[in-house]
């Protein structure tokens, strides 16, 4: 049974702000809650990446670029939709490789840690508005080290620390704040070893489920993470993994 039997029309009426959302992952899930009858606005800072999503897009679901980095850029965001019900933190980039590199470190960390916070802080009057919550996107790294990516690793575990710290500061307004902890999904970001059968059969045998996993796989749980069935669910963080984590 797909998402769309388990959810139907749940988010109509709803409004969600889902950043990282021009590909992979993002993608799939701004599709995801799209289907599930949410407007969607779907955010990047790539304008290829950009320019390639318009081809999804649909009458409650729209692309647009908005700099993650860019802190009056975001606040002007928020301000601008008003009311929110849920935000959704995919934003990420890794460096392998590069990340030993202070500079790139550091510019991996504001990408992936620190506009997490900074979307999260604008969003807020928004959110609270509606009683809305947030699904911040952590990562088996939140568990697991990665010695070539020093800042993906460190900053995934970070989202980890702050989706508990939100839930908590926020919790008295009705916001729950969530995460969902992908594992190997096909992705391009991981199609260097996907795309290689013998490192692709290694990931995939370590798993519980013996395979590897693809962006549809995340789709249900992040919908039910925001939905009125999660209500008394909050500053969690739910692997989603195939068991890669634990094997």
């Amino acid at each position: 049974m797909g998402y769309q039997e388990v959810f139907g029309t749940t988010f109509a009426g709803k409004t969600v702000l889902l950043s990282g959302g021009t590909g992979g992952i993002g993608l799939a899930l701004a599709k995801g809650f799209a289907d599930c009858g949410a407007t969607v606005i779907a955010t990047g800072g790539s304008e290829k990446r950009l320019a390639g999503a318009q081809a999804q897009a649909r009458p409650n679901l729209s692309f647009e670029r908005l700099d993650v980095r860019d802190h009056d850029a975001v606040r002007a965001r928020f301000e601008k939709l008003g009311e929110l019900d849920v935000l959704v933190n995919c934003q990420g980039v890794a460096r392998p490789g590069d990340e030993w590199d202070e500079e790139t470190f550091l510019a991996v960390m504001d990408i992936n840690l620190n506009s997490a916070m900074r979307l999260a802080r604008a969003a807020y009057p928004g959110l609270k508005a509606r009683r809305g919550n947030i699904i911040n996107v952590a990562s088996m790294l939140s568990y697991l080290a990665d010695p070539t990516v020093p800042s993906y690793t460190a900053s995934k575990t970070g989202i980890v620390g702050l989706t508990r710290a939100l839930a908590h500061q926020w919790g008295a307004d009705g916001i729950r704040v969530n995460a969902i902890a992908p594992g190997y999904h096909k992705t391009e970001m991981t199609k260097p070893l996907w795309s290689e059968p013998e490192a692709a059969d290694r990931i995939a045998q370590r798993a519980a489920a013996k395979r590897w996993g693809t962006v549809e796989d995340l789709v249900g749980p992040t919908l039910f993470l925001a939905s009125d069935a999660a209500g008394f669910v909050t500053g969690a963080v739910l692997p989603v993994d195939g068991g890669y984590h634990t094997g």
